[in-house]
């Protein structure tokens, strides 16, 4: 996503495209994986010290309400926010000893889906599917303790 699309977006709700909306931005969009509040923060303030919590708070619901970012909740609670990624969908993978999050895709899953819809008559607008387990790192050093 573009900063372009961004000021578009936002003129749209009659809002304005502050420097510190864009910084924000940003940072959000150079961070990988699924990142807390917190954890967006942290970068932000790196590049604008002045830029307040709240501010990166309000900003990412901003985000959130214009479609440019995925806020997930999985099983610890810790809400964390992802850049939309228009036209592709994916699913997680979630160790429930380390937090490790695995994004995958399956053409597969999709298609079962979506014919158990039409078999039912039902339209379906959105979905997630998080599937939690142990990661592969924390199965092995488990092992390794029980010898």
């Amino acid at each position: 996503m573009k900063l372009n699309q961004f000021k578009a977006r936002i003129y749209k709700e009659g809002l304005k495209s502050t420097r510190q909306r864009e910084e924000i931005l940003n940072t959000f969009l150079n961070l990988s994986g699924h990142k807390s509040l917190s954890q967006i923060f942290s970068q932000v303030v790196k590049a604008d010290p002045k830029i307040g919590y709240t501010t990166v708070y309000r900003t990412l619901r901003l985000l959130t309400r214009l479609g440019l970012a995925t806020q997930r909740k999985f099983a610890d609670g810790e809400t964390r926010y992802e850049p939309t990624s228009e036209g592709t969908h994916h699913d997680h993978l979630i160790c429930l000893d380390c937090g490790k999050i695995i994004e995958f895709e399956d053409q597969t899953i999709e298609a079962l889906q979506r014919g158990i819809a039409q078999r039912h008559r039902f339209k379906i607008f959105h979905h997630r599917m998080e599937l939690y387990g142990q990661c592969e790192t924390c199965r092995r050093k488990k092992r390794i303790a029980h010898r």
